[in-house]
């Protein structure tokens, strides 16, 4: 009777993992990167040498706020630089990186990355990508014109979202974008602007599981009506970190989404 049930639990065991799916992927926030500037080179390097030596890596997002100051000269390089990564990267436009005034638009600014990464194909800050039954979607609320610490998620970029999360209404979708909605600190000079629009978008739909940001250099992971909000620190962390990211779904259950601050090893020389 005992090896019947042993049996059971076996088969209900093999069935759970049948209908799980798990995607394992990076997020560096907040790298503040500086051309010629020889610590922050370091950093950004030894920190794509960790992430090759990780495993089973979908791929990377960078959740903006890459460069530390929008001058044009300094992107080139970041891009070079996380070019050696060995998995897909993606990039999203944080308040520090444009300015089109200084002449770095949101659309020059994705021009040079496409420039320096061949294979890079998002021409739009707002764009979205799949990986292994997941829906990706990435948020823009950087401001071109008077850039600020204030998150502004437009209404046009709100009316995208929801069209996006109608089209994906049946399949997991993870938002990633610089600004935080929920965090478990609020600091006013770091906010969105009537964030209460899109909260009140979130609660409308089942389908996303987390959103993941930055902006704020701390880290706060905290869950508000099903949504798993992450904030995760900048690379210029002391010591310099960036987030591992495991979300898995199973048949049934809620979803599983476990994260570790992985440190980078300065010592090392690259």
């Amino acid at each position: 009777m005992k090896k019947i049930i042993l049996t059971f639990l076996f088969l209900i065991l093999i069935q759970g993992i049948c209908f799980a799916q798990n995607i394992k992927f990076v997020q560096v926030t907040d790298s503040h990167f500086v051309a010629g500037d020889e610590y922050r080179t370091k950093v950004l390097k030894n920190t794509v040498k960790s992430i090759n030596d990780e495993k089973d890596i979908s791929f990377v997002v960078f959740t903006g706020d890459n460069l530390d100051s929008p001058h044009e000269e300094y992107l080139p390089e970041f891009v070079k630089i996380i070019n050696r990564l060995d998995v897909p990267y993606y990039i999203i436009i944080g308040n520090h990186d444009v300015f089109k005034n200084n002449g770095l638009s949101k659309v020059h600014y994705l021009e040079i990355v496409k420039d320096n990464n061949f294979f890079y194909k998002y021409k739009k800050p707002n764009y979205v990508f799949k990986k292994d039954g997941f829906v990706f979607i990435v948020v823009d609320g950087a401001k071109e014109i008077i850039p600020g610490s204030i998150g502004y998620y437009k209404d046009d970029t709100l009316k995208w979202l929801e069209k996006q999360l109608k089209k994906n209404k049946n399949k997991p979708v993870v938002i990633l974008q610089h600004f935080p909605l929920v965090s478990i600190k609020e600091i006013p000079s770091h906010s969105v602007y009537q964030k209460e629009k899109y909260i009140d978008l979130l609660d409308k739909y089942d389908n996303v599981i987390s959103v993941i940001a930055g902006h704020l250099h701390m880290n706060s992971e905290i869950m508000r009506n099903g949504v798993y909000h992450i904030t995760s620190p900048t690379l210029l962390n002391d010591p310099p970190s960036y987030k591992v990211i495991n979300i898995v779904l199973t048949k049934g259950f809620s979803p599983m989404i476990y994260t570790e601050l992985k440190e980078v090893d300065m010592e090392e020389k690259i």
